[in-house]
Formats: structure tokens, C-alpha cells, sequence
């Protein structure tokens, strides 16, 4: 099964952008995914076709209207498309690797790239999106945090990591940071690998992994170890 991704964005050009190079426009190539990006402004109607208006209530900035994004999105999901509705949005969910995982197990995602000062709070209701954020932060349009999210679900799809034990031990697999990691030349700058990981003793290396995964958590995102995911190790 195709992995099927679709982008709404008034900025259709920007992609496969990065998602082009490396393991994800490998995979695409291959044909484990399909992104498909379409311009927002090809479903609204007048002679200008305008896509957003002032906020109601005054204010900054412009929103994009209810009834374009309702058209587009119907247009890009017809009935029966079960895929996750995403809308890009700084105040939505952080984006977790646990849901990353549930989006790879899928057969696709339809991902709203919103711009301007955010989209009519009512298509998010009548559309059923999932708010998702890729930190606190505010970028310029959600093209980038699309692109974040699509890269984070590509590499998980079946057969696009060379090794997929790879997955399973890096940053947040186990709701902890990636412990430190070495190699060759053996010294370098007066700094020696540490003599555990050439010691060949595997289960010393494995508690050292798991010891130093609980210090870097604790040191720089304490906040992952009330999550139910992180996993202490006895030391």
C-alpha cells in the first residue's frame, strides 16, 4: 500500500521541496509514498478569486475563509477518504513521535498548510482537523511544518530506513533523548571514545546507553519523563 499524502497550500511549488532528496525522495521514487500538493486559490470562485478576509471583530492581518478551505478540502478528500486532517497551527498539539508512529501505521494524511493570521475557526469544527504543532514558534505559513511531519512519517514507512532497528533507538523511541554516540578515529582531539563502548561487554554498553539517555532527558527535557512512553532504567 502507497502511503498517499496530500497538501493544501497556497504555495504548491514549494514542494516535494526537501521531501524530493535523501530517504524520503528515495522512497518516493520508489513509489512507498505519494505527496500530492494543491493550490487552495483553484477552489475559490470571482473574477480575483480570493482566498481570505479581515478577522471579524477587527484586528490584524487577514484569515482564510471557511468556504474556500471547506471547497478545497472536499475537493482533495471525497468521501470515503479516510485519511487524518491535519491543519499546521502553532497553538495545536506538539507534534510526538508516538503520533508519528499512528500516521506511518496509516494510509496517508491530508495536511492544511494554513498562512496569514490562521483559517476561520469553523472549518476546523465542520472538517474535523486535527490542530498539530511543530513547536512554540510562529513561522511564516505551515509549508515548512508540513514538510516536518511528512519527513517524520516517511522515514518510518516500511522499508525506507536501511536499518530499521535505527527507529527503535534513537530520540524519543522510548519517550527518552538518544544517548551520545561515537566513532571512529578513536581519539580525536585528546577526547577518547569512552572505554565502556570498546570494552565489548554488550550489556555494560547497553546500561551505560540507557543511564546516559536518562541523564541527557533529565538535563534538557525533563518534561518527557512524565510522559508515559519514557522508560527508566535501573542504575
Amino acid at each position: 500500500m502507497t502511503f498517499r499524502a496530500t497538501v493544501l497550500t497556497l504555495f504548491p511549488e514549494m514542494f516535494p521541496g526537501p521531501l524530493g532528496a535523501s530517504l524520503a525522495g528515495r522512497a518516493l521514487a520508489d513509489g512507498a509514498w505519494s505527496i500530492e500538493a494543491r493550490d487552495i486559490r483553484a477552489s475559490a470562485t470571482g473574477r480575483h478569486r480570493p482566498v481570505d478576509d479581515s478577522p471579524a471583530g477587527g484586528g490584524p492581518g487577514m484569515v482564510l475563509r471557511a468556504d474556500v478551505l471547506a471547497a478545497a478540502i472536499d475537493a482533495a478528500a471525497p468521501p470515503g477518504d479516510s485519511r487524518p486532517r491535519l491543519l499546521m497551527s502553532p497553538r495545536g498539539r506538539p507534534l510526538t513521535q508516538a503520533r508519528v508512529r499512528d500516521l506511518a501505521a496509516g494510509e496517508g494524511v491530508l495536511i492544511v498548510a494554513g498562512r496569514f493570521e490562521g483559517v476561520d475557526e469553523r472549518i476546523i469544527a465542520a472538517r474535523d482537523l486535527e490542530e498539530v504543532s511543530i513547536g512554540d514558534y510562529v513561522l511564516s505559513g505551515g509549508e515548512i511544518a508540513a514538510m516536518a511531519v511528512l519527513d517524520a512519517v516517511v522515514r518510518l514507512l516500511p522499508g525506507v530506513m536501511g536499518n530499521s532497528a535505527s527507529a527503535t533507538s534513537e530520540s524519543f523511541a522510548d519517550g527518552l533523548l538518544e544517548y551520545p554516540q561515537y566513532t571512529r578515529p578513536q581519539v580525536f582531539e585528546d577526547r577518547p571514545i569512552p572505554e565502556i563502548l570498546v570494552s565489548g561487554d554488550h550489556g555494560k554498553i547497553a546500561k551505560w546507553r540507557k543511564a546516559e539517555a536518562l541523564r541527557l532527558t533529565r538535563d534538557r527535557r525533563p518534561d518527557l519523563l512524565s510522559t508515559p512512553e519514557s522508560t527508566k532504567p535501573d542504575v
